[in-house]
């Protein structure tokens, strides 16, 4: 297992600042047989600047346009080698043992293909506290991800085999990307997880996508009724699904209705219910899901 290859993708745009702190914190691994496969997502600033020094070391490739944080890891996984693939978010950090750590977790426990790490959080340079609910959890914990993102993208290590059974990321997904993607992936895997604090997740910056967009329960709701509807899950799973839709869905509703859209806040109000008889795709094909585009905050 120690000389497995670990494909990393890190994806960018616009994050000149950042990158050469993650970069460096990737290069600092204990654990050096990795690729680096940096996808520049049609960044405008001077991040190639930035990169050409790295080059030929690690492995850049260009969007010419911004395609979104999908299809630039969807990218990265295309072009990556490795029998283990990991993530990266360009303000992210990762700890020295990040890498060796799950090397040595998948060595010790073959029957996973996945596994993420604790972190500590920093926004606008302060050290902050994990609330109750962003407690992590491992083995079968599909209904544990339900409610939120618990999984960070920059924590995680999974074997290739993983995508070819559950599907990469969804690109029709502008955010909350990485929560379809655990719920996929959580209905049929068991997932590790190692309780040290192995990245840093810096936080606080406007050009987050969860500072930049609105709308994102919405998103989680599409998540959910993606993951309802695709015949992979067990009795429980189902029931529990619906359970957190319907708790999604009167928040989404209540909020439409407090801003006056109230053909659309019916809808998601009734949705709960419209799911047992009806099927998937003729609720995915509604404007409010086949027409969905989140928009930036003040456009």
């Amino acid at each position: 297992m120690g000389l497995c290859l670990v494909s990393i993708i890190l994806t960018t745009f616009n994050r000149m600042a950042f990158l050469p702190e993650t970069v460096e914190s990737i290069f600092a691994q204990d654990y050096k047989n990795f690729e680096l496969l940096i996808i520049d997502d049609g960044s405008k600033d001077k991040t190639l600047e930035v990169i050409h020094s790295y080059l030929p070391i690690v492995k850049y490739i260009r969007h010419l346009e911004n395609k979104g944080v999908s299809t630039a890891r969807n990218t990265g996984i295309r072009n990556s080698r490795g029998q283990f693939i990991c993530f990266i978010d360009s303000d992210d950090l990762w700890k020295k043992k990040k890498l060796s750590s799950q090397v040595s977790f998948f060595s010790k426990n073959p029957h996973y293909s996945i596994c993420y790490t604790n972190e500590i959080w920093l926004k606008n340079g302060i050290w902050m506290n994990q609330r109750d609910k962003h407690k992590k959890y491992s083995g079968s914990i599909f209904e544990k991800l339900l409610p939120l993102c618990l999984i960070s993208p920059s924590s995680i290590m999974l074997k290739r085999k993983v995508f070819d059974q559950v599907g990469v990321f969804d690109e029709s997904f502008p955010a909350c990307e990485d929560y379809d993607l655990w719920l996929r992936i959580g209905c049929c895997y068991s997932i590790g997880y190692l309780e040290d604090r192995l990245i840093i997740k810096r936080g606080g910056h406007k050009d987050q996508l969860s500072q930049r967009f609105i709308g994102l329960d919405k998103l989680r709701i599409k998540a959910l009724l993606k993951i309802f509807f695709s015949s992979q899950l067990t009795s429980s799973q189902s029931e529990a699904v619906v359970k957190e839709l319907d708790q999604k869905c009167q928040i989404y509703s209540q909020g439409c209705l407090k801003h006056d859209k109230l053909e659309e806040g019916m809808f998601f109000s009734r949705l709960p219910r419209m799911i047992q008889n009806a099927p998937g795709t003729s609720i995915l094909d509604s404007p409010y899901f086949s027409q969905f585009n989140l928009r930036e905050e003040g456009q």
